[in-house]
């Protein structure tokens, strides 16, 4: 579906490099939730900026143009660490660390914090669709169909409180390649928001002649439109 970027680390360069550019992006998120609703000074916040536009100067001297990417290691481990839900690197990311079943489930249990808020004390509806979208298509690759979203329809059945949460999203079915998947996010009190989705893979050299694909979590979450 993809081109595959190899890139030439090992086992223990990976090692580092998710303690090292993952503590960062941990770093970052704490200072997005302290931006949030921090109450100290005009003047302190000034100065904050200042020492913040700093550091941003600092990492500009060597990065790599445009985004992140998926990136391979030989050994066959998948950095996708620029994705905006399960990322690395990306301190937008809650991060999301999905766990999977080839039978073809995917679940996580996630906090969105002050970050991910749209009424008051509730996560944005947009964000649960963001990660309702990335597990059911890891859902879909668990099981060794992946795919693009080809459609994602969600039912708000209540707000969903900010704080700790589970997803979960698990295949129902098959039809030629696409597979269709359901989900739900739920907090301790049941399912808040509940998703239907069918996820596509795209005609082309990656489609192999049975609907039954390699398990590829790249794709997971994608979208037939950023084709």
């Amino acid at each position: 579906m993809f081109d595959a970027d190899i890139t030439d680390l090992n086992s223990d360069d990976v090692a580092r490099e998710q303690q090292v550019a993952g503590g960062m992006a941990q770093a970052t998120r704490g200072l997005v939730d302290a931006v949030i609703r921090s109450t100290v000074s005009d003047q302190e916040m000034l100065a904050i900026t200042a020492e913040i536009e700093k550091l941003t100067a600092r990492l500009r001297v060597s990065q790599i143009p445009g985004s992140f990417g998926v990136k391979h290691t030989p050994d066959g481990t998948v950095r996708g660490y620029g994705n905006a839900v399960v990322g690395l690197r990306n301190a937008v990311a809650p991060p999301v660390k999905v766990l999977q079943s080839p039978e073809g489930r995917a679940w996580a249990d996630i906090h969105l914090g002050a970050a991910y808020e749209g009424p008051p004390g509730l996560v944005h509806g947009g964000v649960s669709a963001l990660v309702l979208d990335q597990v059911a298509g890891e859902a879909a690759a668990a099981g060794g169909t992946p795919g693009m979203t080809g459609t994602l329809t969600l039912r708000y059945r209540r707000g969903t409180p900010l704080g700790d949460l589970r997803v979960e999203a698990w295949t129902t079915g098959h039809e030629g390649y696409k597979t269709f998947i359901s989900g739900a996010i739920s907090d301790a009190e049941g399912p808040t928001v509940e998703c239907e989705g069918i996820f596509v893979l795209p005609a082309g050299p990656a489609r192999a002649p049975s609907p039954r694909a390699s398990n590829d979590p790249r794709n997971a979450g994608s979208s037939l439109t950023d084709l």
